[in-house]
């Protein structure tokens, strides 16, 4: 069991700056007065804005806040009756599993059986015992296939499959799972909500954060929507299921069902929404072709990643790619920007064969993870970072900064910003740059309702001035708002395309794998 009393908790100021960047005050970011129990056998969500307080709750239940995020708690916080933060790290684990967004943070070791077997062997379990419940894990989670890899020739969905793996192979009571979704294709969604019914049924305690809510219809008890670090509202499952959509567009929650999804009616304006498609030609109103690829391949030595694509990206239009977890999307982005050395195949800039080093002159990649990609030691000056001093003498970057929302941090560190702001820096300096091509590798992970929307707004305010923009994405509320037109990949091939205005069954289809009905499922059984 979980148990919050009148639990409280205050990072202290610069402790914490992704999670209080999110509401522009880390001395007030947290939670305050929370009272909340999760029994055996139940699933409870935490829900609501970036910066509600999802986190630090996960946080303060693992022990993680205050022992590693400084700040000041009250209250009590319940792990089947002991206090969560006068047990050691090790008793914390024993009795709450921890899941993250990103397993790369939880990962020890660089193979996936030995990755399953770690806490067993840190609680001190025989050899053989060990053996036996790893074997017994993997079987039950049907995982199996997965034993003996590298951790680094996994796919995402199939790292955070082994994370979990890592962790019920302790069989704690009680789950805590933060975003555990966010960068996953439908698949691997549908098969970790299958592990979590499997807890729950098993009579764990479980409690998820997580902005990505359809996906837990079904599986969920109690839905607890926080603001401003206080519960606001605590509904059952049928409770939440009634609520009114303008209801939840208020507070701030994705969709319920996928199936409710589809692309604003109407006309829209660069700042909200996809433009009207073209029925004929599939260009949308967007210019001409900047860059293309024709028999563009990848491989690594075990294959190909990448295998015969062809793309075709316009001035103007917002294309997203999709497909499931190494289906080799980000790889093929890669290569159409110039990184890497292994591509084979034509690429055309304007229409001429184009090198690797004019390709990365022309294209941009802000990537999954953008602390990569920001070197400078301000936001001011990572806009004009790599810049020849001429044309960073020409850029004007006061207004750059006020273009993506930013000037308000002009002055700060780039690892001081929340993720949000992290990424439209990244994009500030491609725009700084003057970048054609900007590719975007899954913009909205992580992201609430209106951190997706102001994604939409940026992907369409940059098509608007002329860009080519490419978005690898799970995300189908994304694709609707912002997006034209869709790529499908598949085993490293692109097997399918649909304009987002006349084809929304079939974009549907390749993103979350529901059938295609009618006209647009011919197409794409066609496409495929």
């Amino acid at each position: 069991m979980i148990r919050f009393e009148r639990a409280s908790f205050a990072y202290r100021p610069g402790a914490e700056a992704e999670e209080a960047g999110k509401v522009g005050d880390a001395g007030k970011a947290g939670v305050r007065d929370v009272s909340l129990e999760v029994r055996p056998g139940e699933v409870v969500v935490l829900c609501g804005r970036s910066g509600c307080g999802k986190s630090t709750l996960l946080r303060l239940a693992n022990g993680l806040a205050p022992r590693f995020f400084p700040g000041r708690a009250d209250g009590r916080v319940l792990l089947d009756g002991e206090e969560a933060g006068a047990l050691s790290s090790w008793r914390v684990a024993e009795r709450a599993g921890s899941l993250f967004q990103n397993p790369r943070t939880q990962f020890f070791n660089v193979d996936t059986t030995g990755e399953v077997a770690f806490a067993l062997e840190s609680a001190g379990w025989p050899e053989e015992a060990i053996r036996a419940r790893v074997g017994a894990t993997l079987r039950e989670l049907g995982l199996e296939h997965l034993a003996g890899r590298s951790i680094f020739d996994l796919s995402g969905g199939q790292r955070q499959k082994i994370a979990y793996a890592s962790v019920w192979a302790l069989r704690p009571p009680n789950l805590l799972l933060d975003e555990p979704t966010s960068n996953l294709d439908a698949p691997s969604i549908a098969d970790i909500a299958a592990f979590v019914a499997n807890a729950k049924a098993a009579g764990r305690a479980v409690l998820v954060a997580e902005h990505r809510l359809a996906w837990l219809s079904g599986v969920a008890d109690t839905y607890v929507h926080l603001d401003g670090g206080r519960i606001s509202r605590v509904m059952s499952a049928r409770e939440f299921a009634a609520l009114d959509p303008r209801e939840l567009d208020s507070m701030g929650l994705r969709t319920r069902d996928l199936a409710d999804v589809a692309p604003p009616a109407g006309a829209v304006a660069p700042d909200g929404g996809v433009p009207p498609d073209s029925a004929d030609d599939d260009r949308g109103g967007a210019g001409e072709i900047v860059l293309s690829a024709r028999g563009l391949s990848v491989d690594y030595g075990r294959g190909p990643v990448v295998d015969g694509a062809d793309v075709d990206l316009r001035a103007g239009q917002v294309v997203a790619l999709v497909g499931r977890n190494g289906a080799g999307k980000t790889t093929l982005c890669r290569a159409l920007c110039g990184l890497g050395r292994r591509a084979r195949g034509t690429v055309l800039l304007d229409g001429r064969r184009a090198t690797r080093g004019r390709r990365t002159r022309a294209c941009s990649m802000v990537f999954q993870d953008v602390d990569y990609q920001l070197f400078a030691e301000s936001a001011a000056a990572e806009v004009t970072f790599g810049l020849s001093r001429r044309a960073a003498d020409a850029v004007d970057t006061g207004a750059v900064l006020r273009e993506l929302a930013l000037d308000g941090v002009a002055d700060r560190h780039p690892a001081t910003l929340s993720g949000g702001q992290k990424q439209r820096l990244a994009v500030a300096a491609c725009v700084a740059a003057g970048k054609r091509v900007l590719v975007f590798d899954e913009p909205t992970s992580g992201i609430d309702l209106d951190g997706m929307r102001r994604v939409a707004r940026l992907l369409r305010r940059l098509a608007a001035r002329g860009r080519a923009v490419l978005v690898i994405t799970h995300d189908l509320e994304l694709i609707a708002c912002a997006c034209d037109r869709v790529l499908h990949m598949d085993g490293g091939r692109v097997v399918g395309r649909a304009g987002v205005r006349q084809d929304f069954d079939a974009v549907r289809a390749m993103t979350t794998g529901a059938p295609a009905p009618g006209r647009e499922g011919e197409k794409l059984r066609r496409s495929s």
